[in-house]
C-alpha cells in the first residue's frame, strides 16, 4: 500500500489559516483604501499649489509689509538647558531596552529598529514623554514584538498585523474625514461651484489681496515720511 499520511492540523494551525485568510481580506481593502486616500491628497494638493500661485503669494507680500515691526521680536526664544525628568529617562530605557536595534534577528527588522529609535532618540532630546511613551506602547502591540517560532507565535503575529490595518482603515477613515472639513477642501469646492457659473475663484481672491496690500502699502508710505 502506498501513499503518504495526512497530518491533521492541530487547532492553533487551523485557527491560523482562517486568519491569515482575513489579514488577506484585510490587506487588499486597506490597499485600496490608501489609493484613495493618496488621490484625494494629491487632488487638494493640486489645488492647494494653484492657490498658492495665485493668492498666497500675494498674502505673503502682505504679510511682509504689515509686519515690518514685529521682526525685531524674531530669535528672543531663550536656550534652556537639557534636563530629563526621571519619568522621560525611565520611558528611554525602556525603549531601549525592547527596541533597540541590536535585539533584531534580520536586516529588515534592525532597520525599523533603528528608525523607531531615531524617534526615540529625538523625542528624548525634546523632553517629549508622550512620543516616548506612544513608541513604547505601538511596539507592545506590534508583530516585530512576540518572539519564537510555531503556529502559536505566527498566530499571535497575524492576529497583530490584523489588528494594525483595522488600525490604520480606522486612520484613514479619519484622515479622509478630517480633510474633507478642511478650510482648503471648503475652498476647492467653493471654486468648482464658481467654476459652473463661469467664475475664477481664486483670481477674485488674488484681486481683492492686491487691493489690500496697495492700501497696506500706502500706510507704510505715510508712516515713513512722518
Amino acid at each position: 500500500m502506498s501513499g503518504q499520511l495526512v497530518r491533521n492540523l492541530s487547532p492553533k494551525e487551523i485557527e491560523l489559516q482562517r486568519k491569515q485568510a482575513e489579514l488577506l481580506e484585510l490587506e487588499v481593502q486597506l490597499a485600496q483604501r490608501e489609493l484613495d486616500l493618496a488621490t484625494f491628497q494629491a487632488d487638494l494638493h493640486a489645488f492647494e499649489h494653484r492657490y498658492l500661485k495665485s493668492v498666497g503669494i500675494r498674502h505673503q507680500e502682505l504679510d511682509r509689509i504689515e509686519a515690518q515691526i514685529a521682526e525685531y521680536t524674531a530669535h528672543l526664544e531663550a536656550s534652556r538647558d537639557f534636563r530629563p525628568s526621571d519619568r522621560l529617562k525611565q520611558l528611554y530605557r525602556e525603549v531601549a531596552k525592547q527596541i533597540h536595534p541590536d535585539f533584531a534577528t534580520d536586516p529588515e527588522e534592525r532597520a525599523k529598529r533603528a528608525e523607531l529609535m531615531a524617534s526615540a532618540n529625538r523625542a528624548y532630546e525634546e523632553g517629549n514623554e508622550q512620543r516616548l511613551q506612544a513608541i513604547l506602547s505601538n511596539w507592545e502591540l506590534s508583530p516585530e514584538s512576540v518572539m519564537g517560532q510555531g503556529a502559536e507565535a505566527e498566530l499571535m503575529r497575524t492576529m497583530r498585523k490584523i489588528a494594525q490595518s483595522q488600525r490604520r482603515l480606522m486612520q484613514i477613515e479619519q484622515k479622509v474625514n478630517d480633510l474633507r472639513q478642511t478650510d482648503l477642501r471648503q475652498l476647492q469646492l467653493k471654486a468648482h461651484k464658481a467654476q459652473r457659473m463661469g467664475r475664477d475663484l481664486l483670481r477674485e481672491m488674488a484681486a481683492k489681496v492686491d487691493q489690500q496690500i496697495a492700501k497696506a502699502q500706502t500706510r507704510l508710505n505715510d508712516l515713513k515720511q512722518r
